[in-house]
């Protein structure tokens, strides 16, 4: 298998008046084309800056982050910037949908945004629709959606431009429990029937389930990973994550 994703000995440090806080310590990962990894980690464990790099919303202050073979480490910002835009999609806790587009539009701005419009860009976005569920709700708005289908469009949105990998940051923290795992089921999917590369943070056993691994971060370090061994393990995968952070 290939490696999509490649953080190597990743440091992060941000200064805070006369301070230095340091979010991540010695970070290496590799996630493998079309696997689907869980980051689980309590509030200030680092969890959700390893994401942001991987995204390239940041930079490390030291080690390398390759994604799909180029640093972002070292790209320009621009470079980055397009970069980020062009090979990686990102979904947050919040759907970051625009009110006034309907569910159409919203999953096809990213290639507008490229300048590319017309058929094939509606096209796409119809199909990515009916692959997360929403193939009836196309002319919707967000106000007329569920948190659960707003979600799912906000996904459909970042695979518009077929990415390299799809970031999902806490991803289901405001959904209920039903739509939640409706979310964490489209994700695996997505990587065992689709061949997507996923990385989700989150802090919520039930649907660190769902992933192929999961990689557990504690005080900015790695402090070990697992298979979770399938969705109805739960439990498991809560006392395997409690032994581990101590």
């Amino acid at each position: 298998m290939s490696a999509v994703v490649q953080v190597k000995d990743v440091q992060k440090r941000f200064k805070t008046g006369e301070a230095a806080v340091t979010a991540l310590d010695g970070v290496s990962l590799i996630v493998n084309r079309g696997e689907f990894a869980a980051v689980m980690g309590s509030s200030g464990s680092g969890k959700s800056t390893l994401l942001h790099l991987m995204g390239g919303l940041d930079r490390p202050t030291s080690g390398e982050i390759l994604i799909d073979g180029a640093d972002l480490a070292r790209m320009p910002d621009r470079e980055r910037t397009l970069f980020r835009r062009r090979r990686i999609g990102m979904v947050f806790q919040s759907y970051n949908l625009l009110p006034t587009l309907t569910a159409l539009e919203n999953v096809t701005l990213p290639r507008m945004l490229e300048g590319v419009n017309g058929q094939d860009c509606a096209e796409r976005a119809r199909s990515l629709l009916d692959r997360v569920g929403l193939s009836g709700r196309l002319s919707h708005r967000p106000q007329a959606m569920s948190g659960g289908e707003q979600q799912r469009v906000a996904v459909a949105r970042a695979l518009m431009m077929n990415p390299a990998i799809l970031l999902a940051d806490e991803p289901t923290g405001n959904l209920d429990s039903k739509h939640g795992e409706q979310i964490w089921r489209l994700l695996a999917s997505l990587a065992r029937e689709d061949g997507a590369t996923v990385v989700a943070v989150t802090h919520e056993a039930r649907g660190a389930a769902f992933a192929d691994r999961v990689v557990v971060l504690r005080d900015g370090r790695v402090a070990g990973e697992f298979s979770p061994g399938g969705e109805e393990h739960a439990s498991l995968v809560a006392a395997r994550y409690a032994e581990l952070v101590g």
